[in-house]
């Protein structure tokens, strides 16, 4: 046994004198509280909840307060999040007449009382209050809840994913990767590595995407006519509404897509008026939880409408070659997938059908 200060230099582990974290392997914290607010202030920047609907305008005012706890660790390279946190956000609405004339204002707040790591993959609870309790004061808060709950709880699920992939260190942590492919390319220059070699991992990288894959299969009920449920998802202002993003979509079979901002992009493949939608899904960077191995993969969305009662819609969804893993290997593409059309898609759906008949029976083509 080798006496105190005699150990093989090779098995003593000293402190570099550049203070080096090479590849994060001692752990580190940040603290992410302050990072958060910024982060919370720009996703609710002039976020609009309601522009013009039934005469209503609301938008989110500021971010009044992000209190409690956010932290992210490194160790070994592996990140491993923290946080308990409350928001707390205010709005304004003003009720106006078709000329545009200011008839009523009214103010309230939408509280977020608990955001916890341990509940990453649950949605938190939403209140919403309204300082005027009068009737347009009680109808705004309803349509705050009815119809910014899933844009608050989308902008929440934003923060969520920035804090799994490093928060305010993540563009630290990619720096410090070295990508496979300058790596392949080095080899390459020095001719370590024959091209034909490279060519056929690519091939293998490919094939074993494509073998990773699932489809996804819902049953939705509406309470509305097929042909009107048809024309909403064709429709790329309606589109534009209830998903509060911007949209592109040919109603032409060939015809290209472009939704959530671009964040999704394709073509129609079969079109039949209130009976069956098909389209190419190409899913773009800008969504995390698409980001896939394969850049260029593209899947297939088949939706069947069924009418089995007048104002009873079924819709049957089939969304075929849904990669199982993102490009960080985090296995939740096909839940996040399943979980966007149900939240962001059929609820945002089910939640305009409920605001424009709130007052009564009204058309959706007014």
């Amino acid at each position: 046994m080798a006496k105190y200060g005699e150990g093989d230099k090779r098995w003593i582990v000293e402190d570099r004198p550049d203070g080096t974290n090479v590849h994060n392997w001692h752990w580190s914290e940040t603290n992410c509280l302050e990072w958060s607010r910024t982060f919370f202030n720009n996703l609710f920047n002039n976020l609009k909840i309601l522009d013009g609907e039934g005469g209503f305008y609301i938008a989110v005012k500021k971010v009044e307060k992000v209190d409690g706890e956010a932290y992210v660790n490194v160790r070994k390279g592996k990140i491993i999040p923290g946080y308990e946190i409350n928001v707390l956000i205010s709005w304004e609405g003003e009720a106006r007449d078709s000329d545009g004339k200011i008839l009523h204002k009214v103010s309230g707040n939408v509280e977020i009382p608990y955001i916890s790591d341990e509940n990453a993959d649950e949605d938190p609870e939403i209140r919403v209050s309204v300082k005027d309790e009068g009737k347009i004061g009680k109808s705004m808060k309803d349509a705050v809840f009815v119809k910014g709950k899933g844009l608050i709880l989308e902008k929440v699920r934003v923060w969520v994913e920035s804090m799994s992939k490093g928060g305010p260190v993540k563009d630290e942590l990619e720096t410090k990767k070295v990508p496979p492919q300058k790596l392949v390319k080095k080899k390459e220059e020095e001719g370590g590595v024959a091209v034909a070699a490279v060519a056929k991992e690519k091939e293998k990288k490919k094939e074993e995407g494509k073998k990773g894959c699932k489809t996804i299969s819902l049953n939705e009920k509406f309470n509305c006519r097929a042909k009107d449920l048809f024309e909403i998802m064709m429709d790329e202002n309606r589109w534009k509404g209830f998903t509060q993003s911007n949209a592109r979509i040919s109603k032409e079979v060939g015809g290209e897509i472009s939704i959530f901002d671009g964040s999704v992009t394709g073509a129609n493949l079969e079109l039949v008026e209130g009976k069956l939608i098909v389209q190419r899904w190409r899913f773009e960077a800008a969504l995390a939880a698409f980001d896939c191995k394969d850049r260029d993969a593209t899947t297939t969305v088949r939706i069947v409408f069924e009418e089995p009662e007048s104002g009873v819609t079924v819709v049957k969804l089939t969304h075929t070659d849904v990669p199982e893993e993102d490009r960080y290997g985090n296995a939740t593409v096909v839940e996040n997938t399943e979980r966007g059309w149900r939240d962001l898609i059929f609820q945002r759906i089910r939640n305009f059908l409920l605001f424009i008949t709130m007052d009564g029976p009204c058309s959706l083509y007014v």
